[in-house]
C-alpha cells in the first residue's frame, strides 16, 4: 500500500489539542470562553439573508462554515478521484462494499438513537429536533489516528477505513442538510450558483485543454489556481444560501477541475509528484488545514463535564454500539452472500474497523446546531461525542490482546 500522507495524523492531533484547550477553558472560565468564541464582530442583514455564517458571524461560524470547507474539499478530492479514476479504490463495483458498510453504520446508529431516545430521553425541549441524524457522520481523522496505531502505517485496513469514513462524511453531511437545512427550509434555486460555477470552470477552463494541439502558453495559463478559488467562493455562497451545510460549499467545482489520471490510494504521499491543478491545490491547502482543525476543536470541541444528561448516553450508545453493530451486520451479510472482501481485511480487522467507525468526535460537532436545540441538549451531546473517543484506546487494547 502506498504510504498515507502524515497530514492526517497531524489533523487529528490538532483537532484534539484544540478541543483539549477549549475543554480546559470551559472548566476554568466558561463565561470568558463563550464570550470570545461567540462574539459578533459584525451583524449584517445581507449575510443573514444569504444564510452565510448562520446564525451570525462569529469566530465559531467563520471556522465551521467557511474554513472547514477547505478540509471538506480535501476529503472530496480524494473521494472523487477514487471514484472516477480507472484504478481508484472506489471505481465501479469496488464502491459497493464500502458503501454498504456506511449505510449499515448510519442505519444502526440512527436506529439505536431512536430506540434510546424513546426509552430514556425526557427533555421536553427536544420537541421534533432531528437529533437522530447525528450518527450520519463520524470521527474521520480521529478514527484514522487510532486506526494507524492499531494496524500500523501500511495495513490495507487503513485504506478501507479511509474509504468508509470519507463516504460517510460526504453522504452524512448531505443528508443532514436535506433533513435539517439551515434556516429550517431549503431554497433549491440557489443551487444554480454552484452548478453555474462548475459548468463555467469545465467549459471555460478545463475542456479547452483537451485538444492535443493546445499551445504550452495556453496550457500554463489554464493551470492557474486563482480562477478555481474564485469559482469555489461563488459555489460556497450558493450552497450556503440554499440551506445545505456550508462546509460542502466548495465540492461542486471538483468534477470540473483538471485532475491526475493515476490513483496511488487515498491521501497517498506519492500524490506530491503530480502537477495537475487539483493536486497542486491539495498541496497548497494541506499545511494550513492543520490550523483550521485546531480552531475547529477550539470552537466546537469544548466539553462541559457537568452537562451530562440522558442525551449524553443516547449519543454514546448510538455511536459506540449502534454504528459498529450496523457495520458488522452488513459486513457479515455481504460476506455471507459471497461478495469479495477487501484484501487483507479478515474478521478481526472488520470488528476493529466497525469499532473505529463508532468514534464521533469530528464532523458531528459541526451538525449539532441544526440537529438539536441549543443549550443543555447540545452540550450533553457534545459530551457524548467526546466520550466516544474512548472507543479508540479500548480498541487499541483489544487489538493487542486479540492477535491476528
Amino acid at each position: 500500500m502506498t504510504p498515507v500522507s502524515p497530514y492526517l495524523s497531524r489533523y487529528a492531533t490538532a483537532l484534539l489539542l484544540g478541543a483539549g484547550a477549549a475543554t480546559l477553558a470551559v472548566s476554568i472560565a466558561p463565561s470568558t470562553y463563550y464570550d470570545l468564541v461567540e462574539w459578533h464582530p459584525h451583524r449584517s442583514a445581507f449575510l443573514s439573508g444569504l444564510r452565510l455564517f448562520h446564525p451570525g458571524l462569529t469566530f465559531t461560524t467563520l471556522v465551521s462554515s467557511f474554513f472547514m470547507g477547505f478540509f471538506l474539499l480535501l476529503l472530496g478530492k480524494e473521494l472523487w478521484e477514487a471514484i472516477v479514476l480507472e484504478r481508484g479504490g472506489l471505481h465501479g463495483r469496488r464502491a459497493l462494499g464500502p458503501l454498504a458498510w456506511v449505510i449499515g453504520g448510519i442505519a444502526g446508529g440512527i436506529a439505536v438513537w431512536l430506540l434510546m431516545s424513546g426509552l430514556i430521553e425526557t427533555a421536553e425541549e427536544a420537541g421534533d429536533a432531528p437529533g437522530w441524524i447525528l450518527p450520519a457522520t463520524g470521527g474521520l481523522v480521529v478514527s484514522f489516528l487510532f486506526g494507524r496505531m492499531i494496524f500500523g502505517p501500511s495495513h490495507p485496513a487503513l485504506q478501507v477505513l479511509l474509504f468508509v469514513t470519507l463516504i460517510e462524511a460526504i453522504l452524512g453531511l448531505l443528508a443532514t442538510g436535506l433533513l435539517a437545512p439551515i434556516g429550517g427550509n431549503l431554497r433549491l434555486l440557489w443551487l444554480a450558483v454552484p452548478i453555474a460555477a462548475a459548468l463555467f470552470g469545465y467549459y471555460g477552463i478545463t475542456r479547452p485543454l483537451h485538444p492535443k494541439n493546445v499551445s504550452e502558453v495556453a496550457r500554463r495559463r489554464a493551470q492557474a489556481l486563482w480562477p478555481w478559488l474564485s469559482l469555489g467562493l461563488l459555489s460556497w455562497i450558493g450552497v450556503s444560501a440554499a440551506g445545505l451545510p456550508p462546509v460542502l460549499g466548495f465540492l461542486p467545482i471538483l468534477p470540473a477541475m483538471p485532475h491526475g489520471n493515476r490513483s496511488f490510494g487515498l491521501f497517498a504521499a506519492a500524490e506530491s509528484l503530480l502537477n495537475d491543478p487539483l493536486n497542486r491545490l491539495e498541496r497548497l491547502m494541506m499545511p494550513p488545514v492543520i490550523l483550521v482543525l485546531f480552531c475547529f476543536g477550539l470552537t466546537r470541541g469544548g466539553i462541559d463535564f457537568a452537562a451530562i444528561n440522558p442525551t449524553t448516553w443516547v449519543t454514546v450508545v448510538a455511536f459506540c454500539i449502534g454504528k459498529p453493530l450496523g457495520v458488522l451486520t452488513v459486513a457479515l451479510l455481504v460476506r455471507g452472500m459471497g461478495f469479495a472482501q477487501p484484501q487483507g481485511v479478515d474478521f478481526r480487522a472488520t470488528v476493529l474497523l466497525a469499532g473505529l467507525m463508532g468514534i464521533g468526535f469530528t464532523l458531528p460537532l459541526a451538525t449539532l446546531e441544526t440537529a438539536l436545540p441549543g443549550g443543555a441538549m447540545q452540550e450533553a451531546a457534545r459530551l457524548g461525542l467526546g466520550l466516544s473517543v474512548l472507543a479508540g484506546p479500548l480498541l487499541l487494547v483489544l487489538s493487542r490482546y486479540w492477535k491476528a
